[in-house]
């Protein structure tokens, strides 16, 4: 798996896009990034009922980072946005007891 750059204190947002390249659509490096992050960098806390979102933290810096796939209309829900969230959000939207 290629490596990406870890994230930066002054992040709070990923964003991957879907790109056409020819007659394909292809996820853009942000996608490449933002999965190398969830699967080698951050640390799963839980996902949501849904299963559209999940909870991650960041070692480095404690801060909580949520994955979610906004874009409804499209298959999958689209390209995958990673974004920060306070504690209180995290609560809320994860059922958790402490954080």
């Amino acid at each position: 798996m290629t490596s990406f750059e870890d994230l930066a204190p002054h992040e709070n947002a990923l964003r991957g896009s879907w790109v056409e390249v020819g007659a394909q659509v292809q996820a853009d490096s942000t996608c490449g990034r933002i999965e190398w992050l969830v699967t080698s960098r951050l640390e799963r806390l839980k996902a949501n009922p849904s299963g559209w979102t999940k909870l991650y933290r960041d070692p480095r810096d404690g801060r909580l980072w949520e994955l979610s796939y906004p874009m409804s209309e499209m298959h999958g829900g689209g390209p995958p946005t990673l974004t920060v969230v306070t504690k209180d959000e995290a609560r809320r939207r994860y059922e958790l007891a402490t954080g």
